[in-house]
């Protein structure tokens, strides 16, 4: 049985003081009644010197040493992809519960290991997904879930956004096929979770992908998917999109409903038609909202739901098992472009 915690606050540690953990550090903010911010861990010292003096905890260029010394309950990975497998396996093997920020790891054996560490040292993994948790696509979710699209037809989904040579300079990690993953994995990657957690099992891919910036992955992508329900779709991706971030969509279309979310980040219900009627249909307009941000504001919403999966009041909404469905999708699309030919899943068997 896994270890419950309800008689005093967490005890987090923040790994990777970056671009992402702005938005971690957010959540732990608005959960200070609940979680206690311990100490952070950055192997830059600049950036570990300015999370120090924010945040008035220890700093430490190792998470080794950071495990070592502080007493912790959970730690947050807001590092490069293809890392968090050897940081998810050392915070099993010293007994501490882990989030991690998508994707969970970049080769399909090393999300594989990831569970299994966790399972076997009797933690937690969480994997971050906090798009789910948009107004906008809760209402989506729910009118799937209750059927009302019929039987659904195609799917579409759009992610024009853009990132020009400077982001992928920013650092050697970035762009590469080891730590980083293409526009797929990491810019994509919330809305390849979307196939399967929207529609179902995937199980046919066909994918191919072209780079223009100076980089070693794809920044452009197209896909066909084939769901085991039946239903086709597609998925055109960019990060080379002039002079800014343009779309983040989802299009069902469904033998009793049609609808369209799109905006910058699927903050925007804009095509919302159904045979039947349901009290909820009114909330649309009140479920649009603006954002400057791809990252949307569901952070805070899935640490709720990490406090309360670890105070054993409810289960995790996206645990390791959970994020291995969008990582499958992801290695499927890649052997596809690699090789040319449809890729059915599962992988393994």
């Amino acid at each position: 049985m896994l270890p419950i915690i309800n008689n005093r606050k967490l005890r987090i540690g923040i790994v990777g003081c970056g671009r992402i953990s702005a938005k971690h550090f957010e959540a732990v903010k608005a959960h200070n009644n609940d979680l206690d911010l311990k100490a952070v861990c950055d192997i830059e010292p600049a950036t570990l010197k300015k999370a120090t003096e924010t945040y008035k905890v220890p700093g430490y260029s190792s998470l080794s040493a950071m495990l070592e010394t502080e007493q912790l309950d959970l730690i947050s990975l807001c590092t490069p992809s293809g890392l968090h497998p050897e940081q998810t396996i050392a915070a099993a093997k010293a007994g501490v519960n882990v989030v991690s920020e998508k994707p969970m790891a970049t080769r399909w054996s090393d999300g594989l290991n990831m569970v299994k560490a966790c399972d076997d040292a009797n933690v937690r993994l969480f994997i971050v997904k906090q798009n789910r948790l948009n107004t906008t696509l809760q209402l989506l979710k729910k009118a799937i879930s209750e059927k009302r699209f019929g039987k659904i037809h195609t799917v579409h989904i759009n992610v024009f956004w853009t990132r020009p040579q400077e982001y992928y300079d920013r650092a050697k990690w970035c762009g590469t096929w080891e730590f980083d993953g293409g526009a797929l994995m990491n810019q994509a990657s919330h809305y390849i979770d979307l196939m399967e957690w929207l529609i179902g099992p995937v199980s046919d891919i066909q994918c191919m992908t072209s780079t223009y910036r100076d980089i070693e992955v794809e920044d452009t992508g197209v896909m066909n998917v084939r769901w085991r329900n039946g239903a086709l779709g597609s998925m055109a991706v960019t990060m080379c999109t002039y002079p800014k971030n343009l779309e983040g969509s989802i299009t069902i279309l469904g033998e009793t409903g049609t609808v369209r979310i799109g905006g910058v980040a699927v903050n925007e219900i804009q095509q919302w038609d159904f045979s039947d009627q349901k009290p909820y249909d009114q909330e649309i307009q009140n479920a649009n909202y603006q954002t400057t941000s791809v990252y949307g504001f569901g952070h805070p919403v899935y640490y709720k739901n990490v406090i309360d999966t670890m105070r054993g009041e409810t289960s995790a909404e996206t645990d390791g098992r959970e994020g291995l469905k969008s990582l499958e999708l992801l290695i499927g699309a890649y052997l596809s472009a690699r090789d040319g030919k449809t890729v059915s899943l599962p992988l393994e068997y």
